[in-house]
């Protein structure tokens, strides 16, 4: 028989998580400084009478990849004190440990079900015109050039709705449910420390979720396939300034062995087993017009269908920058800084949570798989529960948006937060009684 939550409980919870996001979305932070963001919700768990672990007890500290730099991290973790970071639980994530689980024990044995949303922003400006909602009602970014431009304020609020939801029918749940705030999904930098550090080992079932994607509002997708693997690249070359007018010869010129790189990469051979993708997002060089550049900075990802495809291109897009270092007589030092891997929903999961979905009026849930377009690392937690012999689902919660994904004007139609929230929180419950 199907059940459904109070009205007033589900209604709290979703009024809360719109002013919530709201205020995440106001003051968005970056992967691994996501330090306001992270103590918010470890407060708001802990107020819910749920367990708290965070930091350095749910991310493997040396499994982190693309950490900002100490000085970054100190200014950002300033920051998020001054913006009014709960004191309590800020000092735990001190040095980009910025992850956060809510554990919640129901009142019999049963399975551990964990859903697990992502709280980083994105490093683009937003637009500030009143033509954009959050710029209009007062809430967009208070940090110049960064914003929530794909969502992940608005998963976060959601956890924290369903969270909300199941602490007032703690009564009801069975076994235990995990609520998994991850950092850095953007740049695929978040999962593997929290994977490596053992929050999934004792999972059986795990729901990952993802608000727009292309799905309307008032509908959801219950399984995504196809995610893309991918490897994130930096690529710095040092070269020898010099004089442009009067001794070019003497100089090692970075910004011409980058600009022959860029050109290179787009050029490198797409593979025939399957999709694959390169793309340069930042080139930065030089410092003058009549001097010879001795430094160049690259930000490169290149994606495959398989991890054998990205691996492919991962080894051209290298070969690639070395070639343009020897051609140029200067250096280039080359790091990984991200990856994701692939993994498909099983259908057993997509079939329950669609099943909950048809036990909510006005509200349309489908099992068929949705295909990706993009990467998640989401997928590293998918791929250990089900080495475990345990289900995963990588779900979509829909919203008509006002732009697409990555962009300055990218927000959601928020009264879809409420149905989401009812529909997590319902999933949940029906998994900790499978």
């Amino acid at each position: 028989m199907a059940f459904y939550p109070p009205a007033d409980l589900l209604e709290a919870a979703a009024r809360r998580a719109v002013a919530l996001r709201r205020d995440l979305h106001r003051h968005p932070e970056l992967g691994l400084t996501e330090f306001r963001t992270a103590s918010l919700v470890a407060e708001r768990l802990a107020t819910l009478g749920l367990g708290v672990k965070l930091g350095r007890e749910v991310m493997d500290s040396a499994s982190r990849v693309g950490l900002p730099d100490e000085d970054e991290l100190e200014r950002c973790y300033r920051r998020a004190k001054a913006e009014g970071a709960p004191l309590s639980f800020l000092p735990a994530l001190a040095g980009g440990h910025t992850a956060v689980v809510g554990l919640l024990e129901g009142a019999e044995h049963g399975p551990v079900v964990a859903l697990r949303v992502d709280m980083d922003a994105l490093p683009i400006h937003e637009d500030a015109t009143q033509a954009h909602l959050p710029a209009r009602e007062g809430f967009a970014s208070v940090h110049p050039g960064v914003m929530h431009a794909c969502g992940h304020d608005v998963h976060t609020a959601l956890g924290l709705g369903a969270a909300e939801v199941l602490s007032g029918l703690r009564h009801r749940v069975k076994g235990t449910v995990k609520f998994v705030f991850q950092p850095a999904e953007e740049g695929g930098r978040g999962a593997v420390p929290m994977v490596k550090a053992g929050v999934v080992e004792d999972v059986d079932h795990f729901v990952a979720i993802h608000i727009g994607t292309g799905v309307p509002s008032l509908s959801a997708c219950a399984a995504v396939n196809g995610h893309l693997a991918s490897v994130k690249l930096d690529a710095t070359y040092r070269g020898r300034s010099a004089h442009a007018g009067g001794q070019p010869d003497q100089g090692r010129n970075a910004l011409l062995a980058a600009a022959e790189a860029v050109q290179a990469l787009y050029g490198i051979s797409r593979h025939h087993a399957g999709r694959s993708r390169v793309n340069v997002g930042t080139l930065r060089a030089g410092s003058g017009r009549n001097v010879i550049a001795d430094h160049a900075f690259l930000e490169i990802e290149v994606r495959g269908e398989t991890e054998e495809i990205a691996e492919y291109m991962r080894r051209r897009a290298e070969a690639v920058l070395r070639g343009a270092a020897l051609m140029e007589d200067l250096e280039v030092e080359i790091r990984v800084v991200g990856r994701t891997t692939t993994a498909d929903s099983d259908p057993e999961l997509a079939r329950i949570i669609a099943e909950v979905g048809a036990e909510m009026p006005g509200i349309s849930v489908s099992a068929v798989p949705h295909q990706a377009g993009g990467s998640e690392d989401a997928t590293y937690f998918m791929r250990r529960v089900q080495k475990r012999g345990g289900k995963a689902a990588y779900a979509v919660i829909g919203s008509d948006l006002a732009s697409g994904h990555h962009t300055s004007r990218f927000d959601i139609d928020e009264s879809d937060m409420a149905w989401g929230i009812e529909l997590l929180a319902r999933t949940l419950l029906r998994l900790g009684s499978a």
